[in-house]
């Protein structure tokens, strides 16, 4: 849920809280050989509380709209995970009113260990490139 806290005719920022679901499973099988064989599986889900931010600004140009768009959120507080946080940047694009292309890099992290005796963790970190687009109906 996010609010409106600024608006401007070529700007606006947003804030806000959240939630984020996790669900994670590993299975791992050693086939037999000299040794007999085995197998593991280990599964984990949950929710981490968030708050967020998101800035855009649309830059003036003589083809279409085009802006910048930045967000980020932070969250866990120990809820869920440790931590957990994500941070976007992207360049926009608007071709019609009910269209916009999103083109930028992310990056998302989270740090969850599991209670209740279980050997079960996580460290993560994925980053790369994203292309995404938004309908308006």
């Amino acid at each position: 849920m996010l609010y409106r806290a600024l608006e401007a005719p070529t700007q606006y920022a947003d804030l806000g809280v959240g939630f984020r679901a996790w669900g994670f499973s590993s299975n791992l099988i050693l086939n037999p050989g000299i040794l007999p064989g085995t197998s593991v599986n280990r599964s984990a889900s949950w929710v981490d509380p968030l708050i967020g931010g998101r800035y855009h600004i649309d830059l003036p140009t003589g083809w279409g709209l085009f802006g910048l768009t930045a967000y980020g959120d932070v969250g866990g507080f120990g809820v869920g995970a440790h931590s957990d946080w994500q941070l976007i940047g992207t360049v926009d694009y608007t071709p019609t009113p009910w269209l916009n292309l999103h083109l930028g890099y992310r990056s998302l992290n989270f740090n969850y260990t599991a209670s209740g005796g279980f050997d079960l963790g996580f460290n993560v970190h994925m980053k790369g490139p994203i292309l995404a687009a938004t309908f308006r109906f």
